[in-house]
C-alpha cells in the first residue's frame, strides 16, 4: 500500500516501535490508562466530573504525543523506552525521575481523592477550577510542543552522543530553555485545583520542587559537556519561567 511518505520515514518509524519492546510499551500502557484511577480508587467513587476531565487531558496528551513524535522525531520513543538501559545516565536523575514523573504524581493524585472522599478542603469555586483545566490543558500542550522540537527529548538526563546529541534551539526552546519542565509545573499545580483539593497542593508542591532541582542539575551538566550549549544559555537565558529564572 502507498501512503505517500518517504520509505525512509516509514522505516524509521518502524524501527523505532520496534525499539520500544513490549516492556516499556506496557509500562507506559500504565502510566496513562492505569495510574491515574488511582484517583477513583482513593476517593471511593466514580461521579466525579472533575477527575474524568483531568484523566481525560492527560491520557490525551500523554497518547497523543507519543502518535506525534513517532510521525516527526520517531527515534524519541525508542530513546524513551531505554532510559532504564542508559548507561551514562546520571545518578542522580534516577532519584529525580521517580519522585517527580512517578511518586509525585502518586501522591498527588491519592490525596486529591481521599480529599474528595473526606471533604477536607472547602469548595473550589467553579470558576477557578475551569480556570485550573485550561492551565492544565497549556501545560501538557507545551510539553508536548517541546517533545515533537526536540530530537533527542529522553527520560534521564545523559548526553546521547551516539546520537549526534546537539542543541535544540527552535519551537519553544526560544523562549526557556527547559520548556517541558514548565509545561510539568503549570500542569502540577493546576491539578489540585482542577480537582477541587488544596490538600494534594502539598505533594504537588514536593514534585515542583524536584522538578526545579532536576532542571538545575541537567542545565549545569549540558552546559559542562553539551558542545554549544553554553552559547544557547548566553542566547536564551531564562530556564523555566522568563523573566524570572
Amino acid at each position: 500500500m502507498n501512503t505517500g511518505e518517504p520509505a525512509e520515514q516509514v522505516q524509521s518509524r518502524a524501527g523505532a516501535l520496534a525499539g520500544v519492546g513490549w516492556r516499556a510499551a506496557l509500562g507506559f500502557a500504565a502510566y496513562a490508562l492505569l495510574f491515574p484511577l488511582v484517583l477513583f480508587v482513593a476517593a471511593g467513587r466514580l461521579d466525579w466530573p472533575a477527575a474524568w476531565a483531568y484523566v481525560g487531558l492527560h491520557v490525551s496528551f500523554t497518547i497523543g504525543s507519543r502518535l506525534l513524535a513517532l510521525r516527526i522525531n520517531p527515534s524519541v520513543l525508542a530513546e524513551r523506552a531505554r532510559f532504564l538501559e542508559s548507561g551514562n545516565a546520571k545518578s542522580w536523575d534516577r532519584l529525580l525521575v521517580a519522585l517527580v514523573a512517578l511518586l509525585g504524581p502518586l501522591l498527588t493524585w491519592t490525596v486529591a481523592g481521599l480529599d474528595r472522599r473526606f471533604a477536607w478542603s472547602p469548595q473550589v469555586a467553579p470558576a477557578l477550577q475551569w480556570l485550573a483545566l485550561v492551565a492544565v490543558a497549556l501545560g501538557y500542550a507545551l510539553g508536548t510542543w517541546a517533545m515533537v522540537a526536540n530530537a533527542f527529548f529522553s527520560a534521564v538526563v545523559r548526553i546521547q552522543e551516539e546520537r549526534g546529541h546537539a542543541v535544540v534551539n527552535q519551537g519553544p526552546y526560544r523562549i526557556v530553555r527547559h520548556p517541558a519542565y514548565a509545561g510539568a509545573l503549570v500542569a502540577c499545580l493546576a491539578m489540585p485545583v482542577l480537582l477541587g483539593s488544596l490538600w494534594a497542593l502539598v505533594p504537588a508542591a514536593m514534585a515542583v520542587a524536584g522538578v526545579v532541582v532536576r532542571t538545575a542539575l541537567e542545565d549545569r551538566t549540558l552546559r559542562e559537556e553539551l558542545p554549544g550549549y553554553a552559547e544557547y544559555a548566553r542566547q536564551t537565558r531564562y530556564r523555566l519561567v522568563p523573566g524570572v529564572w
